[in-house]
């Protein structure tokens, strides 16, 4: 089962790539993209990462600063040059024993790993604050037929809630394969998958109104 965290806005040091005078222990490559972005991004972007160094460290039981960034990614390959793509570090040299994800929503975020996990298995998950799946044309750029069938009849706060339970599940199950957005949302059908499971209301202390899932690749899949 994925160990979960959920870091609510404001995390101490998450503004700006240094803190109280002491380096903040990021990569060189997400220090070279959080100097690339605007300020509100940078914050954003810095929390996460942050966050996800520190949550590693404590399931590892290592200071973080012997953590090395190694994001994968199936176009670029991997290595500590990536900033981007799944989630990893390496520790004196050799891959640590984690499957690590992170999202991010209005100021949360969310961390997810599975420890020790066996060879194959990869994991993502998904965060979203319904409030901001309100625009038009959701539907029919992100939902299959059959998605947009079972929402059909639903309105105001609950067509919200069910969009928002359909994306996360997307984006949590291309996070895990690692296709990420170049699968095209509205030809993945999620409303059944085995994989992917929904976080219950205030799950890991997230707000009751948030949807999130997670999902686990079966093992050699």
């Amino acid at each position: 089962m994925p160990v979960l965290r959920s870091c609510p806005p404001g995390i101490p040091g998450g503004q700006d790539p240094t803190a109280g005078g002491q380096l903040v222990v990021l990569g060189p490559a997400e220090l070279a993209r959080a100097a690339a972005l605007a300020p509100g991004p940078r914050a954003v972007f810095v929390a996460g990462r942050r966050a996800l160094r520190r949550f590693a460290a404590e399931l590892l039981d290592v200071p973080a600063s012997d953590l090395t960034t190694h994001f994968s990614c199936p176009r670029c390959g991997s290595g500590p040059e990536l900033s981007h793509g799944r989630p990893g570090y390496t520790l004196r040299g050799e891959p640590v024993p984690l499957a690590l994800s992170l999202s991010r929503s209005s100021g949360w975020i969310l961390l997810g790993a599975v420890v020790d996990p066996p060879a194959g298995v990869t994991m993502g998950l998904d965060l979203a604050d319904p409030s901001g799946m309100a625009f038009e044309g959701f539907d029919g750029v992100a939902l299959t037929d059959a998605e947009r069938a079972a929402l059909a009849g639903l309105a105001g706060p609950l067509l919200l809630q069910e969009r928002a339970r359909l994306w996360v599940r997307k984006e949590a199950w291309l996070k895990m394969t690692g296709d990420g957005l170049a699968t095209a949302p509205d030809t993945l059908d999620v409303l059944s998958r085995p994989e992917i499971r929904d976080l219950a209301a205030g799950e890991a202390g997230l707000p009751l109104n948030f949807r999130a899932a997670v999902a686990v690749s079966r093992t050699g899949s």
